[in-house]
């Protein structure tokens, strides 16, 4: 029994969802929905099997009518390649409901109309799910690809920011331009109800990009990146210019014209493990340099 629980994933229900079942039962629409679950979850066991062939910690998966979300603490805190693995997963299987549908179909197992509506709904969640806007794979991904350009607050902050646009934009246009739905209003409120949580956990979430760099520091990233910054700026500054996937030597420019470095482990001790978080970056330097 323990074996199955580390290999099945915990799956919850969003109440939008349970709302959504309740009406499908009166409005005959029960199996359409059905169908759309079915593709949501085929999905996001995408995301789930590739995520353990990695042993991510994953804590559960959330479905609603229009997704889902793998709820993990891994983004941010693994390889840049890793996470683009697991993420592709997901629209991956796409493809391959594809082929089971043209499978199912010329077998006779489902009939051409349920092929149809299986299609539509395919082919929808596919493309949606590749729209640049968190918490969909398109803005994971565009999130991934700001990392790789800028430093890792920087990235997190403008994706955030992009994704609030576009969710307001998509919110006009349904609006305004097409003739108004009560799902696609539904959608783009839940996109926005999501960024607005990410914007919220955003301290939360640089604290554990930094955490896991100083938890893994027995195993150094190969590549070192040079950061230049005045004395009198703080730790929390400091950290506001690393890369993912970098390493960084931090060159600490005093007043007098001095430079002195100090490693990316250093700083990071000071903040976590000494606790010194009001002291300025040249305080620091200072004690590091004594006490070596």
């Amino acid at each position: 029994m323990t074996m199955w629980n580390n290999l099945l994933p915990k799956v919850h229900f969003h109440p939008i969802l349970l709302l959504f079942l309740l009406i499908s039962f009166f409005t005959g629409t029960f199996m359409q929905l059905a169908i759309l679950l079915f593709i949501v979850f085929f999905h996001e066991l995408g995301h789930y099997i590739m995520a353990l062939q990695f042993k991510w910690r994953i804590k559960k998966i959330m479905l609603w009518v229009f997704g889902g979300v793998m709820d993990t603490e891994e983004h941010g805190t693994r390889p840049v390649r890793e996470e683009v693995l697991v993420i592709c997963a997901g629209p991956f299987q796409h493809i391959v409901l594809y082929v089971i549908a043209l499978v199912a179909v010329d077998t006779g197992v489902i009939s051409s109309s349920i092929f149809d509506t299986f299609m539509y709904y395919n082919t929808t969640i596919f493309i949606f799910n590749l729209l640049p806007v968190l918490p969909l794979d398109g803005g994971k991904l565009l999130q991934l690809l700001m990392s790789t350009k800028w430093p890792y607050k920087m990235a997190y902050y403008r994706s955030i920011y992009f994704s609030l646009i576009a969710c307001l934009f998509l919110l006009g246009t349904s609006l305004v331009v097409q003739p108004f739905t009560l799902s696609t209003f539904l959608l783009c409120l839940f996109l926005l109800f999501e960024n607005k949580n990410e914007w919220k956990k955003r301290y939360y979430v640089f604290t554990r990009f930094l955490l896991k760099r100083f938890e893994t520091r027995h195993n150094p990233i190969g590549r070192t990146r040079s950061i230049r910054v005045k004395a009198e700026k703080s730790l929390l500054e400091v950290f506001s210019h690393f890369y993912r996937g970098w390493s960084h030597n931090i060159h600490i420019i005093y007043p007098n014209g001095s430079i002195k470095l100090m490693n990316e482990y250093d700083c990071l001790y000071w903040y976590f493990e000494a606790k010194r978080y009001k002291d300025t970056v040249g305080d620091l330097g200072d004690l590091t340099n004594n006490t070596k």
